[in-house]
């Protein structure tokens, strides 16, 4: 089993599409670059950047650390990053 990096990057990233809901088409437009850019990085024809990482990060609201860490740490980040968000909606 391939426990790279680059590896454990595209199955995060997988990971969050999927909780997300959302599509490869969307993630793109959201981080401003091809589908197709997107995915080569997910077949792993292309690699993902640092500053890529940076863009992903951000577009899920969470940190580039638990990005970088996994799929679990990724998903419990977001789901930390949901329930806050919808915490501070409720707040007025």
């Amino acid at each position: 089993m391939d426990t790279s990096l680059a590896h454990r990057l595209r199955a995060t990233v997988a990971t969050l599409l999927h909780e997300t809901g959302e599509s490869q088409a969307g993630l793109a437009d959201a981080i401003r670059v091809s589908q197709a850019q997107v995915s080569r990085r997910q077949n792993g024809a292309a690699p993902w950047g640092l500053d890529d990482c940076d863009l992903l990060a951000a577009h899920f609201g969470i940190d580039v650390m638990d990005l970088l860490a996994g799929p679990s740490p990724a998903f419990q980040a977001l789901q930390l990053a949901r329930a806050q968000k919808g915490h501070q909606n409720t707040d007025g």
